[in-house]
């Protein structure tokens, strides 16, 4: 958008673009809190249940990719307001007493929202002078990460209230009103040239992810080495080659993989997928720790709704970290403000393993690593648009978002792999010693993201940044 285009902006733009994130970040997180609760109303096992989270994170994989390369044509603004509206019928479908498959419907419509935020980070860089669309753009890549903290502990609260189906009805009023303000305040594109959408490419793409996904979320259940869950992740990683193959060759590719020959864009989505399985690990042991019987000789034998409060202190954490962000990149570049925040993840995650026996301290370790969390989420997008043109960015953020929701799966799927590993025959709870090889294992995939933030601030790059055009 040109500089007097930028002028007229409206004020709300970047509140209400924050509010459209934070509403699909909390709306796809509600599947996890829930699940024990569908599996009793739907009479449904868990393993059944879990499908009502996995289904989400599916149609978010294979759909995001979409949605980020139609809001790089005229029609971003269409784009952003049906994605919503779909989301609005996915979790009124949700609410209603027809049934579990119908639940899970509208759960799938629901994922629809997790390709939000790259438009709206497109939307933000498009319309916002540089220094504004920065700062812009690390509070929406945050607020995938103060939805999980905002979800967990509304959805407990709500649900043991009122029952599962409020919890949803609740999330269909407040989309609501996202659509509605978005609809007021977000302007169109600047003007481009439609471009036809890769279709071949999206299939391929959401074949593979969804096939990566379903291997490491079914591991557990299917067993890790079994004939099931082999097949499934071989299966998507030979169609992830050929879609490789075929977007190198397509005239008008849904990613354009020669962005990631810029060594920043390189490193953002390397680092993202790295350290956000790091991340997603401390999550999970931690929501699992707290809620364990202290029979066990360790945990608190909390509920869920003080499993998800836990989680407040890193949401806040983050978010407070994505106010200081700017002023820390325009200092240090994104690229060595994203070893700051892996640095300071990986000793949130040492105080776990130092001091867990306490609630203080657990909550000290959700403050410390969700302080980081922040900062590298700040930090990575910036990174990333600084090596794409503006015709590319909800392409190529989008694609980040996807390897960042197969890294958060990995550790999820890592956190559950350990934890089994040291749990004795017969016996239902894991020694304590395996939420410490669970942590350092945490600590070393975060230290291999830092390793690599390090190398690209030691090329030179952060010195170069030069931020959204």
């Amino acid at each position: 958008m040109a500089s007097d285009e930028r002028g007229r902006v409206p004020p709300a733009l970047v509140p209400v673009l924050v509010f459209v994130g934070l509403v699909v970040a909390v709306v796809g997180s509600l599947g996890a809190p829930l699940v024990p609760t569908v599996a009793r109303i739907a009479h449904v096992s868990l393993a059944a249940a879990q499908w009502s989270l996995t289904i989400t994170l599916l149609v978010g994989a294979v759909t995001t990719p979409v949605l980020g390369r139609l809001g790089d044509g005229p029609h971003r603004r269409g784009v952003i307001l049906t994605a919503i509206g779909v989301v609005v019928a996915g979790c009124t479908l949700a609410a209603l007493p027809v049934g579990f498959a119908w639940l899970l419907a509208g759960r799938a419509l629901q994922g629809v929202g997790l390709g939000l935020v790259p438009l709206a980070m497109a939307t933000a860089r498009d319309a916002l002078p540089p220094p504004r669309a920065a700062a812009a753009i690390g509070v929406l890549s945050v607020t995938a990460v103060g939805g999980i903290g905002l979800a967990y502990p509304l959805a407990g609260l709500v649900t043991e209230a009122y029952g599962v189906r409020a919890a949803y009805a609740g999330s269909a009023a407040v989309t609501a009103a996202a659509l509605v303000a978005a609809a007021l305040v977000v302007p169109p594109p600047s003007a481009r040239e439609p471009r036809p959408l890769d279709v071949p490419g999206a299939v391929l793409l959401g074949v593979a992810v969804a096939a990566l996904l379903i291997a490491l979320g079914q591991g557990e259940s299917w067993g890790w080495r079994s004939r099931a869950v082999l097949g499934t992740a071989a299966g998507g990683l030979l169609v992830l080659a050929v879609w490789v193959r075929q977007q190198r060759r397509a005239a008008h590719p849904l990613v354009d993989l020669r962005l990631l020959r810029h060594p920043a864009v390189l490193t953002a989505d390397v680092t993202i997928a790295v350290g956000g399985a790091g991340m997603y690990l401390l999550l999970a042991l931690v929501a699992r720790y707290v809620q364990t019987p202290a029979s066990a000789g360790y945990g608190f034998d909390s509920s869920v709704v003080v499993a998800g409060a836990v989680l407040v202190p890193f949401s806040v954490a983050s978010f407070l970290a994505g106010r200081v962000a700017p002023a820390l990149s325009a200092r240090l570049g994104s690229a060595r403000l994203l070893a700051v925040g892996f640095a300071v993840v990986v000793a949130g995650i040492g105080t776990f393993l130092a001091a867990r026996d306490r609630m203080w301290e657990v909550l000290l370790t959700m403050t410390v690593a969700g302080f980081g969390v922040g900062l590298v989420f700040a930090a990575n997008p910036g990174l990333l648009v600084s090596g794409v043109p503006a015709t590319e960015t909800g392409s190529a953020l989008a694609l980040n978002q996807v390897l960042r929701n197969v890294g958060f799966s990995v550790g999820s799927a890592a956190a559950g792999a350990v934890l089994a590993a040291a749990t004795p025959a017969g016996r239902a709870l894991p020694r304590a010693d395996g939420y410490r090889t669970a942590a350092l294992l945490a600590v070393a995939v975060c230290v291999a993201a830092l390793v690599i933030s390090l190398v690209m601030a030691a090329r030179g790059s952060a010195g170069r940044d030069r931020g959204p055009d």
